[in-house]
Order: structure tokens, then C-alpha cells, then sequence
């Protein structure tokens, strides 16, 4: 199976998208709601409970996982692929969110002037300016933390008047940073459900990145260029879901995301302690 893992609800995004473009895979969603959110934790927090998930995760037999969580890709990936993957198993894969879109924005910028949204554990691990800088050394990236975002859509009120007061709060804050900012990196899998907000307040021309449809297309290529791992994903079009915490709250929210009923499982989550 190719696992999706994230601390909460947002990965639901990356996962949709997936089912989208490439629905032949079979595919294990774990969100660990249990303990989210992971973005104001400590890196060695983050690290051993992203950890113990992929570590389910590969034992449920996915032979690929994505992190679809910006925090845990930011805190937590490059440890798990240097330090646990050799001693599991070198043929098992896992990804980030975050590579994806640093590669993402080059081509989309006429005045090399990028912007970044994020919570704030994402903002302050500067993990998106040091990966664009990898590819793209004279891009000048700008971040904003958007402490609200993500609590109008895990409550439900993404469309409420509320709502248009935090995204125009941040996105002025944003723009007032750097007014030649020409494209605007989602660094948080639940801003999606904000799209159609964040781009009433943004100027015409700005473009913006939103993580799901980018991810889904870099896998689709990635999976083209390792032919080995990708022969060994089953194909039976399946998808199942796993929380940590109570699996008709998981339902509930879900449906908020994936834009339909979704069942799930309870994983009491040992070794998360």
C-alpha cells in the first residue's frame, strides 16, 4: 500500500488528490489525532511520534509513505530517512511535502519574489526557504505564520465572516512584507479549504500553490522513475483510514475534507507515549 500519514486532518487534502490521479494504488490514511497538532512541539517530539506512525504504517505492509503533514516533514523526515529506514528496510520509502513545492516555484514566479504560509512550527523550522534556496539560491522567500488558519477549518468555519477577517489579516501582513511577491506556497495541507478566500484577498495575478495537486504530480513522476518500488504497490483502487483518537470525530471532520463519508479505524497508538 502507499501510506498517507499526517497528525491530523489536513493530509486528508494530499490524499484526495492521490485518489485522483493515481487511483489504481491502494492506500492507508493515519492520522494521528490523538496527539495533534504537531506544530508548536519540539523537533525530538515530532521526530518520535512521526517515527512510531510510519513505523505502523510500514508494518500494515506500505512499502511507501508520505509524510502529508508540513511539520513532520519538516521535523522529523530527513531523521527517519537517515537514521530508522536502514534498519527497517532499505527498499521502503519515505517523502515529504515540502521538496515538492520548493521545486514547484521556480517556475511559476516572473519577480522571484515568493511568499510562504504556514503554521507556526513550519514557519519557524525554515524548512521551505532552505529547500527553495537548495534549487533556487536567488529567490527571495518571505514567511507568515497563520496561527488561526488551521482552528477555522478543524472547527468548521472556514466559510464564516471570521474566517475572511484572519485570511486578509495575514495575507496583508504578508504583502506588506514584500509587495512584489507574485506567488503565494500553501505550506499547510488545511489551507485548501480556504482557497476560495485567500484568493478573494489576494491581487489579481498571484498566484498560489496549493500542496495536493503538486504532490500527487511529483509522485506520479517519482513513481515513474523507480520502477522497482512502484512494481510492488498492490493495485486494488482501496483506501482505508486510521486515527489514534475517536474514529466518529474522524468521520465528522473527514467528511469536511474528502467532501464525503469516510469510516476509519482506531489505532490506540503504542509507542507514542
Amino acid at each position: 500500500m502507499v501510506g498517507v500519514f499526517d497528525s491530523g486532518y489536513g493530509g486528508l487534502t494530499i490524499l484526495d488528490e492521490f485518489l485522483k490521479l493515481l487511483p489504481q494504488y491502494d492506500y492507508l490514511y493515519l492520522g494521528d489525532n490523538a496527539r495533534a497538532p504537531y506544530g508548536t512541539r519540539s523537533f525530538n517530539t515530532v521526530y518520535r511520534y512521526t517515527k512510531a506512525c510510519v513505523r505502523y504504517l510500514y508494518e500494515q505492509g506500505c512499502q511507501l509513505v508520505i509524510l502529508a503533514c508540513n511539520t513532520a516533514s519538516a521535523k522529523a523526515l530527513r531523521t527517519i530517512q537517515q537514521r530508522d529506514i536502514p534498519g527497517w528496510d532499505p527498499r521502503f520509502r519515505v517523502l515529504g511535502v515540502i521538496r515538492p513545492m520548493a521545486e514547484a516555484v521556480a517556475g511559476c514566479t516572473k519577480t522571484g519574489h515568493v511568499g510562504v504560509l504556514g503554521t507556526q512550527g513550519t514557519v519557524l523550522s525554515d524548512s521551505y526557504p532552505i529547500e527553495i534556496h537548495k534549487l533556487w539560491p536567488d529567490l527571495k522567500v518571505t514567511q507568515v505564520a497563520c496561527p488561526m488558519w488551521v482552528p477555522l477549518v478543524e472547527n468548521g468555519e472556514y466559510d464564516s465572516p471570521g474566517a475572511d477577517y484572519f485570511v486578509q489579516k495575514y495575507l496583508e501582513e504578508l504583502l506588506n512584507r514584500d509587495p512584489a511577491i507574485d506567488t503565494v506556497v500553501l505550506g499547510c495541507t488545511h489551507y485548501p479549504l480556504l482557497m476560495h478566500k485567500i484568493v478573494k484577498y489576494l491581487p489579481a495575478g498571484v498566484r498560489v500553490l496549493s500542496q495536493g495537486e503538486i504532490v500527487s504530480q511529483r509522485l506520479q513522476d517519482y513513481l515513474q522513475r523507480h520502477g522497482d518500488l512502484e512494481r510492488r504497490l498492490s493495485r486494488g483502487g482501496t483506501c482505508r483510514y486510521v486515527t489514534t483518537d475517536d474514529v466518529d470525530a474522524f468521520a465528522r471532520h473527514a467528511q469536511h475534507f474528502m467532501g464525503r463519508p469516510v469510516t476509519a479505524a482506531c489505532w490506540s497508538g503504542e509507542g507514542l507515549s
